[in-house]
C-alpha cells in the first residue's frame, strides 16, 4: 500500500496582501485633497466683497467668470458672447438641475453682467449666484437693520 503521504501536494497559498495597495490608495488620497482646491481656480479675478456667507446647496454648479476686460467663460473656456446661449442651452439640457455662479471681476461692466444674467435667464437657468471675496465687506453700524 502506497502511503498517502507522497501523495500530497503542497498547497499554494492563494491570499492577496491588500497592504501595498492600501498604501498606494492612502498616498493618492492625500494627493487629490491637497491639490483640488488648487484645481478649482480658474481665470485670475479681483471679485467684489460681500457679506461673507455662503451658499448653502448641493455641489452642482457652473462657474461663470467675466474678467475686467469683458471676456466670458465657462470654467476655464472662453466663450464669445455670440455663442454663450446655445453652450448654456445645451448645459442645461444635460443637466436641468444644476446652478450657475457668475464671478465677475471687479472692475467688469455692469451692463456685462447684466446681459449675461439675461441669457442665463432666456437659456433656463432659475438659480444664479454672484460670487464675492470671502473678505467681509465692512458695514457701518448706522446702515446696520436693527430687529
Amino acid at each position: 500500500m502506497i502511503s498517502s503521504r507522497r501523495y500530497r501536494k503542497k498547497r499554494v497559498k492563494s491570499e492577496v496582501n491588500l497592504t501595498p495597495l492600501i498604501d498606494v490608495m492612502t498616498s493618492l488620497l492625500a494627493i487629490f485633497i491637497i491639490t483640488a482646491p488648487l484645481l478649482t481656480t480658474g481665470i485670475p479675478l479681483n471679485l467684489p466683497r460681500g457679506d461673507g456667507r455662503q451658499v448653502q446647496g448641493d455641489d452642482k454648479t457652473l462657474d461663470l467668470g467675466i474678467n475686467e476686460k469683458g471676456e466670458i467663460f465657462i470654467g476655464e473656456n472662453k466663450v464669445d458672447i455670440s455663442d454663450l446661449l446655445p453652450k448654456l442651452q445645451a448645459i442645461v439640457m444635460e443637466n436641468p438641475h444644476i446652478k450657475m455662479m457668475i464671478s465677475a471681476d471687479r472692475k467688469a461692466s455692469y451692463g456685462d453682467v447684466i446681459e449675461v444674467m439675461a441669457l442665463l435667464r432666456t437659456a433656463g437657468y432659475v438659480q444664479v449666484g454672484l460670487k464675492t471675496d470671502s473678505e467681509v465687506m465692512k458695514v457701518p453700524e448706522s446702515q446696520k437693520k436693527r430687529k
